[in-house]
């Protein structure tokens, strides 16, 4: 943007501040949203879709790969030592998160920070697709303390929870709609939304191919939200993984199209900073929280020690995320040629 000149720097400021106070994946809306003050509404439908595209069509043959009938040993392995460096990455995340929220939140106010984020730490660790309603319920929480306002929590229509219900296209839709308009943070806040389903409701996947899957959304490019390509190829093959993929980031498309001349007076709206001051919180819990589910789906016991090097590189010794994951991955490598056992 800068050595272009196509947007001044404060307004791009203004894009991330707009963009943090919509739900889904916030880096996805803001190229949608750049691409739109550059060229209009084309520019914002070439721009998202460059910036969409190749992170899912780089996950459809990955999922492929790793989820077929019989995938080499050496790529189980390397799925099996990168997901189990998938925990460590997502405590890393909501950590670093963290921060910046509780610098700019008022001391009187920080006790309710706390309990949001263990609400969504907690959400996260147990409720899996029931997530986004405590995320909701949280930024209500605050709407109602800072101006008094109602909350009203939305189920699904009836006829779309009735498709939900049989487990196939209406239920995939469902999740990958829930992970791209309804995940507040995007990021790891959506990994309890899909494991939840993908996993625990649907048997999609099993927690071992999830894992792997997240990690696969880690060290690909682009956002992490296209590792719902991954589930949608699990649940219905490559039908289902365009399906996903199309479900999450159309909210993403349709929040900047329908409502980008509107941003300056989302930005200036106190109703909406309420509520992000309860859901942003409760955001940040839920990548933490999601560490747990993440670190329970380890199968074998030398992915712990994987794990916990894992850990020391992210928060001690500050490395970087994709380095970390090819590190894992490429242990994983090593056990499996050497014939140690592999997670299923």
């Amino acid at each position: 943007m800068q050595r272009r000149r196509w947007l001044r720097a404060e307004d791009f400021e203004r894009a991330i501040a707009a963009t943090s106070l919509l739900p889904g994946p916030s880096s996805t809306q803001l190229a949608i949203y750049c691409a739109w003050r550059l060229r209009g509404p084309a520019g914002a439908l070439v721009g998202g879709a460059c910036f969409v595209l190749p992170a899912v069509l780089i996950m459809l043959p990955l999922s492929a790969a790793f989820l077929g009938s019989a995938p080499p040993a050496w790529l189980r392995g390397a799925g099996a030592g990168a997901g189990a460096a998938v925990a460590a990455v997502a405590l890393h995340a909501g950590l670093e998160l963290s921060r910046p929220i509780w610098v700019r939140t008022p001391s009187r106010r920080r006790g309710r920070v706390i309990g949001y984020g263990l609400a969504g730490a907690i959400a996260a660790a147990v409720t899996g697709p029931w997530l986004v309603l405590v995320l909701l319920a949280c930024g209500g929480v605050e709407l109602l303390a800072r101006r008094g306002a109602r909350l009203a929590l939305v189920a699904p229509p009836w006829p779309l929870a009735a498709a939900v219900a049989t487990g196939g296209l209406g239920a995939l839709a469902w999740t990958a709609f829930k992970v791209g308009a309804l995940a507040y943070g995007g990021g790891f806040v959506i990994v309890p939304l899909m494991q939840g389903d993908a996993v625990d409701t649907y048997g999609w996947m099993t927690n071992a191919e999830f894992v792997n899957a997240v990690a696969l959304g880690q060290v690909t490019p682009g956002p992490v939200v296209a590792t719902i390509a991954a589930v949608g190829y699990a649940a219905h093959g490559v039908a289902g993984a365009l399906l996903a993929s199309g479900v999450a980031f159309a909210p993403s498309f349709a929040f900047v199209l329908l409502g980008a001349d509107r941003f300056e007076r989302l930005i200036a709206s106190r109703v909406a900073e309420a509520f992000l001051g309860g859901a942003a919180p409760a955001a940040v819990g839920a990548i933490v929280g999601s560490a747990i589910p993440l670190a329970a789906a380890i199968g074998e016991p030398w992915q712990v020690p994987v794990l916990a090097a894992a850990a020391v590189l992210l928060l001690l010794l500050r490395r970087g995320v994709v380095l970390t994951l090819l590190l894992a991955g490429a242990t994983g490598t090593v056990v499996a040629l050497a014939g140690g056992p592999l997670p299923t």
